[in-house]
Order: C-alpha cells, then sequence, then structure tokens
C-alpha cells in the first residue's frame, strides 16, 4: 500500500499540479520520502505505466461510470486499471487496494463501494476491452507537426512505442567489454555497441556497476557522441552536460573533457558517475549564455534544452505538463548554437543535438543557421558512423532517430544530431 499510495500523490501532482514526476520524486518531501528503493521503484513504476496508458484506462472506466468521481477516486481506479489490464495484478488485491485509496481520504470514504464496484467490473469484463484498445495518442501540439514530418504510419508507430516503455541501455568505458558483460547481464549488443537488458534488476547491484564498466543510457543518446569519432586529445566541451553520459563517452574517448551546465544539482550526479567510471573531466556549473572558454576548442557537443518530445518511452508524464508554445526554446537553442561554434577553432566541429521529434527544434534550426554563418558546413552523419541504416539519415543529411526504430528490440529515443566543420575564411 506505501508504493501504491505514493503512486497516486504522483499521478495527482502530474495531472492536478502540473508538476514534472522528476520533481516529485526528486523532492525532500515528495511522496517518496520514506519509502525503501523496492516501494520507490514500484511506486515510479506504477505511476509512469498509469501515465503512458491513461487514455485508454479512461475509457475502459468510462464503461462503468455513470459520472466522472472526483480526481483521486479517477487516479485509485486508474492505478487498479493498469494494474490489472497492464501489470497482471491478481484482480483481488487491485481492487482492494483502490478501496483502501479512496478510503484514506476521509472527504471520499463515502465513495469507496463505487471504488469498489467499478474496480470489480473492470476486472470482470476489462481485459476483454482493453484487447481492443489503440496506444494513448499524443496530444495535437506533438501530434501534428510529427505525423507531417514522417507520415501516420510512422505516428502511430511512435504511440505504439511510447505505450510499450523502454527498456534499461547501458553505454560501455571500453567496447573490448561487450560481450563479458552482456553475458553476465543477460544483455544483447546493440548494433551500435550499446548494451540491451529486457528485464533489468536494481541498477546499483548489476554486475559492473561498481567497477565502473558502464552507465545508463539510451542507445540513441549515445549516437551523437559518436559523430565526431576520434577525439582522443582533443579538447571538447560538453555543453547541458548533465546526466553526463556524453562526457562520460568523450572522457572514455581520451578526449579532455570540460563538462558545462547550468545546474549545480544535476553536475553533482555527474560528478559521481565520473569518480565511479574512473574517468577524468572539469566540471563546471554554469549559464552557457554567460560562460565563455579561455580559448577556443577543437570540438564541442551541445545536446541544446529542448521540449523532450523523444524521451517518452521514459517520461510519459511529459504530454501532461508540457505546452505547446516552443518559441522561447527554439530562441535559445539558436542562441546557444551561435554562441557555441564561436568557441571552435577554425577546421573545428560542433554537434547539435536535441532528444526532440519535432524537426523545428532539429533540421529547421540548423537550415536557419547555416544560412546566417557562410564559415559553417554541415556534415553527414555517416561521416564516422558509415553504418548507420538509411531510414536514419535526414534529408539534410543529419541524423533523424525515431522510437518507432528498433520496435521489435525495444525502440529507441527520439533524437535529432548533425555534425558541423568551422572553416576558416582568411584562406
Amino acid at each position: 500500500m506505501p508504493a501504491r499510495s505514493a503512486a497516486a500523490q504522483l499521478l495527482h501532482g502530474v495531472l492536478h499540479d502540473g508538476s514534472m514526476i522528476s520533481e516529485l520524486i526528486d523532492a525532500k518531501d515528495g511522496p517518496l520520502k520514506d519509502l525503501p528503493p523496492s516501494a520507490r521503484a514500484r511506486a515510479q513504476s506504477l505511476a509512469l505505466s498509469t501515465l503512458r496508458n491513461l487514455a485508454p484506462l479512461d475509457i475502459v472506466l468510462d464503461q462503468f461510470l455513470n459520472k466522472s468521481p472526483p480526481l483521486k477516486v479517477r487516479n485509485a481506479l486508474r492505478l487498479a486499471a493498469n494494474e490489472m489490464l497492464v501489470d497482471g495484478v491478481a484482480p483481488h488485491a487491485a481492487v482492494d487496494a483502490a478501496v483502501r485509496l479512496v478510503r484514506e481520504s476521509r472527504k471520499l470514504q463515502h465513495l469507496s463501494g463505487l471504488t469498489n464496484a467499478v474496480a470489480r467490473r473492470v476486472a470482470e469484463h476489462g481485459p476483454e476491452i482493453w484487447a481492443d484498445m489503440d496506444p494513448q495518442e499524443l496530444p495535437a501540439w506533438m501530434g501534428k507537426p510529427i505525423e507531417r514530418a514522417y507520415g501516420e504510419e510512422a505516428l502511430h508507430g511512435i504511440e505504439a512505442a511510447h505505450a510499450k516503455g523502454a527498456p534499461l541501455d547501458l553505454t560501455l568505458r571500453k567496447a573490448a567489454d561487450a560481450e563479458k558483460l552482456a553475458k553476465e547481464l543477460d544483455a544483447e549488443i546493440l548494433p551500435t555497441g550499446s548494451l540491451r537488458l529486457q528485464k533489468p534488476g536494481q541498477v546499483s547491484t548489476m554486475a559492473g556497476y561498481d567497477d565502473g564498466l558502464w552507465w545508463v543510457q539510451d542507445a540513441a543518446a549515445a549516437m551523437p557522441a559518436q559523430l565526431l569519432g576520434d577525439v582522443k586529445g582533443k579538447r571538447v566541451l560538453d555543453l547541458c552536460a548533465a546526466p553526463g553520459g556524453k562526457t562520460m563517452q568523450l572522457a572514455a574517448g581520451g578526449a579532455e573533457v570540460i563538462a558545462v551546465d547550468i545546474s549545480k544539482d544535476r553536475l553533482v550526479r555527474v560528478s559521481e558517475n565520473l569518480k565511479r567510471t574512473k574517468l577524468t573531466a572539469k566540471v563546471i556549473a554554469s549559464d552557457i549564455v554567460r560562460w565563455a572558454p579561455d580559448k577556443p576548442v577543437d570540438m564541442i557537443l551541445l545536446d541544446a534544452p529542448c521540449s523532450a518530445t523523444g524521451t517518452i518511452r521514459r517520461h510519459p508524464d511529459l504530454p501532461f505538463g508540457k505546452s505547446g508554445d516552443l518559441k522561447p526554446i527554439l530562441r535559445l537553442q539558436q542562441k546557444l548554437l551561435s554562441r557555441a561554434f564561436d568557441w571552435l577553432k577554425p577546421g573545428g566541429k560542433i554537434v547539435y543535438c536535441t532528444c526532440s521529434l519535432l524537426p523545428s527544434e532539429g533540421e529547421e534550426q540548423i537550415t536557419k543557421f547555416l544560412q546566417n554563418h557562410d564559415n559553417a558546413k554541415q556534415l553527414p552523419a555517416n561521416t564516422n558512423l558509415p553504418d548507420l541504416p538509411s531510414e536514419w539519415i535526414a534529408e539534410d543529411g543529419g541524423l533523424r532517430l525515431r522510437p518507432d526504430f528498433w520496435a521489435k528490440r525495444g525502440g529507441m529515443d527520439g533524437f535529432y544530431a548533425t555534425i558541423i566543420e568551422k572553416s576558416d575564411l582568411t584562406e
């Protein structure tokens, strides 16, 4: 019950207060503050799964409701329906939990009978209805531009990938460890070099964790750093660096890395992971709108702030907490890219990437940038990654990844990434 109660609070925070799950999880006085690790994990998993399937769950529930109940009652029913229809929890346990959740509130205790009756009907008739449910649709401000860019079939594939959630991907400190760790972790070696676990356990107890042999990073998120090719001995900036996966990739490749991020709190995790993996980077907490390096650098990786629409497999709360107004973030992306480009040496290279599915935050930003910078040349994504599938290459030659790619393997996050070289106009 503590995990279910916390999951209900997480749902309320997202759907009533407009909070993000990550904010609620990290809050010192948040819903998870007194839970042991196993209960914390269960609360998060249950809340995220329910958000991932919210619309289909509501369609099932509405078959048995004459009018919509208060939000906390509906959330208790949503959790119960998700446990029964998605997680396969025994009906008696899920029904009992929903009733107990409603009884926790004095103002709602009188609705415990309704909760019991509806949950029981879901247990009896829900599986048949659930079998015909389509995946949850994206809100229009996301779905329409995605459909325009990639087509209706791709949109449905992306929505299906969101409904399935995401496996756990690992990036290795040394590629040579892949076969050994794959056997120890019962993992698949992906074509891009990441390891994928379909049924991971607690991360900190997995083989290789204490020895710093790997870190958690979606396979798609690991690819922008690979666009830079050989970074050994190069002075490289990792901008907007937290949570640090790309910083560690660059450091493992032998680069002299300077990792910059505006969040001191998030950089604590970066420093901890660098220590665990025995990798070295200079970590700086600063706003790169105001910060600048002391001298030009060889390479830059800019993982720009964005809508994060490519990460909904892992963060199904995003459609409920985000708005469709992208103008401020688009202006910031343009500013950061132009500012960072100025820090490159002639002949230097910058990778611009966003974990977004929206062309306005990827291809369209690069088109505008190139129009305004005569000394910038976009290089094909397959320059340093020659074996990329053709469908992963955007029309402009950049890397365009989508959640519906590798569907049978478990998908991947959505990303756009491209590499730009700075020429010397004095030549």
